[in-house]
């Protein structure tokens, strides 16, 4: 059983038969001149009920690093957590495709940026000498598992808006945190002043698909050429379009994420009642951050569970998506409690 991270999971059955159903419709115009995708644009305007500029990749790096190079210039400074994705697993792409942008990490509790860290870290010497403050980059739901709230984010963008930075939101797990926090996703993106998403699909059901939210649209001016650039312009754009068609549809997005951060509750409810296992985070979406005795880590492994091990200060990362059973979390606290007994002994 995996619960390494919900990206081993395969595709969800909305998303497949999306893809099928466009496969099989005929001949389609190649590279995004197709109805289906010029028309995404006001599908998802209407999920976040703004009007938005939409562009289609097929991974979250590709995401987030159009999504940083659109707002920010090769000598610009990104503010991002420690632990964020575009700093620690993105093997200097957002770098990259800025054509040499700087990342600037900050300390934050439980994988969240606060604002005073924030105020604090902006240079506004305005020295030729120094990477100019350019964007903040935040990540939704965090590294940690845990959300950043709308009074947070607004509090937070407030300071970049005041040190004139554009606002990115890292959101490869956004329908987690909107399906946890049960608002609109409109108020954790741009009525709290975010002004780009990477809209997440592929660890909640998808195939390959992602899509850069621009909710200003004047800045996604150079996106287009951007992704074309750098190899993101599908020839079959259509296909990555029906995913999320298929995605978005009888909001499969968000009832696949309220199972996955179901899950993760269940395990974590679990979790508690195994003496010697301790939370490491709060338990707000579909991550959970544990401390287990290594006896009781290496007795799990052995047995063919798959999770990462000790990834925080210690903790081991489970990870539920939209296709873990119920059965599978329970066997997962059979073999832990059973294996915390043995240790005890």
């Amino acid at each position: 059983m995996n619960f390494a991270s919900d990206n081993v999971t395969g595709a969800c059955p909305e998303v497949l038969q999306a893809v099928i159903d466009a496969n099989e419709s005929g001949p389609r115009m190649p590279y995004g001149n197709d109805a289906a995708t010029q028309a995404i644009e006001a599908r998802l305007g209407d999920v976040f009920d703004t009007e938005v500029k939409v562009l289609l990749v097929a991974t979250g790096t590709a995401a987030n690093s159009l999504a940083l190079a659109a707002l920010t210039p090769p000598w610009g400074a990104v503010y991002c957590h420690e632990e964020a994705h575009i700093q620690n697993s993105e093997c200097g792409a957002p770098e990259l495709f800025s054509g040499g942008a700087k990342l600037m990490p900050l300390a934050g509790p439980q994988g969240k940026l606060e604002a005073a860290t924030l105020e604090a870290a902006i240079d506004r010497s305005g020295s030729v000498h120094h990477s100019q403050p350019a964007a903040l980059s935040l990540t939704q739901s965090t590294e940690a598992g845990t959300l950043y709230r709308p009074a947070e984010i607004s509090a937070l963008t407030q300071v970049a808006r005041g040190a004139g930075l554009h606002v990115h939101m890292d959101g490869a797990r956004f329908a987690n945190a909107v399906a946890a926090l049960q608002c609109h996703p409109a108020d954790i993106t741009w009525k709290a002043g975010v002004d780009a998403l990477s809209f997440g699909g592929t660890k909640n059901g998808c195939l390959a698909a992602e899509a850069v939210v621009f909710f200003r649209p004047e800045l996604a001016e150079n996106a287009a050429f951007l992704r074309k650039r750098t190899g993101h312009l599908f020839s079959k754009m259509r296909l990555l379009t029906a995913q999320f068609e298929g995605y978005l549809t009888d909001d499969a997005w968000l009832r696949h994420a309220r199972h996955a951060n179901a899950m993760a509750t269940r395990l974590a409810e679990g979790l508690e009642k195994v003496p010697g296992i301790a939370l490491h985070y709060p338990v707000e979406s579909n991550q959970v951050f544990a401390r287990f005795p290594r006896a009781v880590t290496q007795k799990l492994q052995a047995q063919g569970f798959q999770f990462y091990a000790e990834m925080h200060e210690g903790a081991s990362r489970l990870v539920t998506a939209w296709s873990t059973r119920d059965e599978e979390v329970d066997a997962f606290l059979d073999a832990t409690r059973a294996a915390a007994d043995e240790a005890a002994a």
